[in-house]
Formats: C-alpha cells, sequence, structure tokens
C-alpha cells in the first residue's frame, strides 16, 4: 500500500519506504518478524511491534540496515481507517508483475484510494493522479464497476463533468452517496471544484477524529518508556 502502491499504479516515480497491509495473527506476525530479521530492521518508534497495536490501527515503522538497504523505512499496519479487514483487501488485491517477472501483490486501486483519504496534505493530490490515470487508460470501453468507480472517486472537475455527461443513469444511481455528481450534470467547474474541496475537508476531519485516540495512546506509551515501565 502507499506510496510504492502508486508507484506501481504509474500515479508516481519514488517513495522513500514501503508500506505493508498485513494479517495481524500470531502466525503471520511470527513470519514478519523472521523477514524482518532478514533485513536487520528495527523498531524506530512507538509503538513496539506487538500484535495488540496492530489491531488497534497503529502503524509500526522499521528502519532497515543491511548494507544494500540500509536507511529504508518499513511502516507496517493492520488495520486502516475506512478500508475493509484485511481479508477482504487479500481477496480484492491486485497482482502486478515486474519486467522480470517477479509478482507484487498490492492494494486494489479502490482500497487504495480509500486508504488516502487522510488529513495529509500529499495524499489528495495522489489521489487525483490515481483516478486519472485509471481513467485516461480505461475510458475507450470500460465495463460498469470502472464507471462506477470514477463516477465515486474522481477529483479532477472536468473529468467528473465529462464522465456524468457520458453516463448519466450510472451517475444518477450514483449521485445518492455523491451529491455533486448532480452539480457535474449542470453546474460549472468552479462550482463542482469546490464541492470536492467539501469533501475533502469531511474526510480530513474524519481522519483527524479517527487518530486522535490513537496519538493519545502513542503519547502515553512514549511517556511510560520514558519512566522504564513495560
Amino acid at each position: 500500500m502507499g506510496g510504492q502502491a502508486c508507484v506501481l499504479y504509474g500515479a508516481a516515480e519514488f517513495s522513500r519506504d514501503t508500506d505493508l497491509a498485513i494479517l495481524g495473527d500470531a502466525e503471520n506476525l511470527t513470519r514478519l518478524s523472521a523477514a524482518l530479521s532478514e533485513l536487520d530492521a528495527a523498531v524506530i518508534a512507538v509503538p513496539p511491534f506487538e500484535g495488540r497495536y496492530l489491531e488497534r490501527g497503529h502503524a509500526i515503522h522499521f528502519e532497515c540496515r543491511v548494507p544494500d538497504v540500509a536507511g529504508m523505512r518499513i511502516d507496517v499496519m493492520g488495520r486502516l481507517r475506512g478500508v475493509d479487514p484485511f481479508p477482504d483487501l487479500w481477496a480484492r488485491r491486485s497482482t502486478l508483475v515486474f519486467p522480470e517477472g517477479e509478482e507484487v501483490e498490492a492494494l486494489s486501486l479502490p482500497d487504495l484510494v480509500l486508504s488516502k483519504k487522510t488529513q495529509r496534505d500529499k495524499d489528495w493530490p495522489m489521489i487525483r493522479r490515481l483516478m486519472e490515470v485509471d481513467y485516461f487508460t480505461g475510458r475507450a470501453d470500460p465495463t460498469l464497476p470502472q464507471i462506477t468507480f470514477w463516477l465515486r472517486e474522481l477529483r479532477t472537475p472536468a473529468l467528473l463533468v465529462e464522465a456524468v455527461r457520458r453516463w448519466p443513469d450510472a451517475a444518477q444511481v450514483q449521485s445518492t452517496g455523491r451529491p455533486l455528481l448532480a452539480a457535474a450534470a449542470s453546474g460549472t467547474e468552479s462550482q463542482i471544484a469546490g464541492d470536492l474541496a467539501s469533501e475533502e475537508r469531511l474526510e480530513r476531519e474524519a481522519d483527524r477524529r479517527y487518530w486522535a485516540p490513537l496519538r493519545s495512546e502513542l503519547e502515553k506509551i512514549r511517556h511510560d518508556m520514558r519512566r522504564g515501565r513495560n
């Protein structure tokens, strides 16, 4: 997931770290621990590497020390805000193939877009690029699921206007969950841009509310560690 997945989907050129969504059961955490040991990866922040923190929704941050990847960050999460549990993500995953034939499993594009709806400034331009790449790649001969996805998630006013005009029936169905689609049928691009900004503000605020108790929990962990508690 994260920046590396955006690279694989063609919406980014570079990412400094690797973010992984994982199954947080005991057996899989044992496998993950063995893989991290091969990279000589150490936890570099709170919380510590324990399943209970992954279950709560925390990210656990590692830094690799093996020479050929020294300094590379790996962040793992077992639960994401607004995104389905891992078994559902795995069932919908995309298998992407490198030119050398090696395969990598990535969040499906719809799940990746949902995971990027955060309070961070950098994530919203990335959502827009992800959607533009997918739209321009598939708009010549789209399936209904693709059309539905674009109507739900496109963030470029001109493309939303185009999509609503090309597929008005699908847009009418989706307008119940996304009212700005009605404006896209008759409004100006500046009006649609304002509606998109309102959507973004609501998602940012939802993300802030989600993380507020988790951040408080991290502060308590830091405080306890400074005082030498377990």
